[in-house]
């Protein structure tokens, strides 16, 4: 088991280094020159000189990149081309706002995904399973924003119950941060727990029609009862592989749902960015949600590796 860990940890460094070169070459491949952009058209050529120089883009691209590579994993993300200020503590800081949505998000998506789809599997041939398999169906062709519009004119304009938009941090006034949060996890986990109610709804009724399943009820047990002590550890490997993949759909869901409720987010900041056209915050924005990515994938392959033994007896 310790083999195949190092394997996924050594393949997670593989494919970061892979997505470094490839975020910060293809930000280069984005015609314009940020000297020019910061300073406008009608700068002179002695002051676009200096401002290259200021902002190291005229030194050779390897020597940019690996300025730039090496500094991402001490937290150091340069300095923004256009506000010209250090960019490490504005990604530090929304960084935590979008880790929260989302952890709260997936956390509200699995407490509605895995009660509703066991129950939709176990009762696949009654109504009320049916009914609950069909919702989950429709909540999966509601994307995100939408989802979000529809809560704040349900909920914030039309009841007044809860603020329609805005952001407090948690360690200022928590009461205030539940009432603003609620909103935008609702939107970003009512998609995903659809979703993932369908795959658990999945998992569960290829397990219930194993041989060892059908064992464990001739001795005696019920079917709900023979699904808890046998079953669900063997249902919930899949779920978490398409969790994995659910986690990295809500940090990009996130881009969108922070936008709508007016979150300082990492997803805010990238938009921001890119309409102001500073290259370099977009790729650090871009590169932390690429390694929050593969931090996911990384920690779920680990987890695999522990849940299901047939993996373990292979390594």
């Amino acid at each position: 088991m310790g083999l195949r860990i190092l394997i996924n940890v050594a393949r997670f460094v593989v494919t970061y280094v892979v997505a470094t070169v490839a975020v910060f070459f293809f930000m280069r491949a984005i015609p314009g020159d940020p000297a020019q952009i910061a300073l406008g058209v009608n700068a002179t050529p002695e002051l676009l000189a200096k401002t290259r120089a200021e902002f190291g883009t005229d030194r050779p691209l390897i020597v940019q990149y690996f300025d730039w590579a090496l500094g991402l994993p001490f937290g150091d993300f340069g300095t923004s081309y256009v506000t010209r200020q250090d960019i490490s503590p504005l990604i530090l800081d929304r960084v935590q706002v979008s880790l929260i949505l989302v952890v709260l998000a997936m956390i509200v998506a699995l407490a509605i995904a895995v009660p509703f789809g066991t129950y939709a599997a176990v009762k696949h041939r009654n109504p009320s399973g049916i009914v609950i398999s069909g919702i989950s169906q429709l909540g999966v062709a509601v994307p995100n924003f939408l989802a979000g519009i529809l809560l704040v004119v349900v909920f914030a304009v039309g009841l007044g119950w809860l603020p329609a938009n805005g952001w407090t941090p948690p360690g200022v006034d928590f009461a205030d941060f539940l009432a603003r949060v609620i909103l935008p996890v609702l939107a970003l986990a009512s998609v995903q727990g659809a979703i993932l109610t369908r795959y658990v709804r999945s998992a569960v009724m290829e397990v219930m029609s194993e041989d060892y399943l059908r064992t464990a009820r001739s001795k005696g047990l019920s079917k709900l009862q023979a699904l808890v002590k046998h079953g669900l550890r063997n249902a919930s490997i899949p779920v978490l592989t398409v969790t994995s993949v659910q986690l990295a759909a809500l940090i990009i869901g996130a881009v969108v749902i922070e936008r709508v409720f007016v979150i300082p987010g990492l997803g805010s900041m990238l938009l921001d960015a890119v309409g102001n056209r500073d290259l370099l915050t977009v790729q650090s924005v871009v590169m932390v949600l690429v390694a929050i990515t593969l931090i996911i994938n990384l920690v779920v392959d680990v987890l695999y590796t522990i849940l299901d033994p047939r993996i373990r007896k292979g390594a």
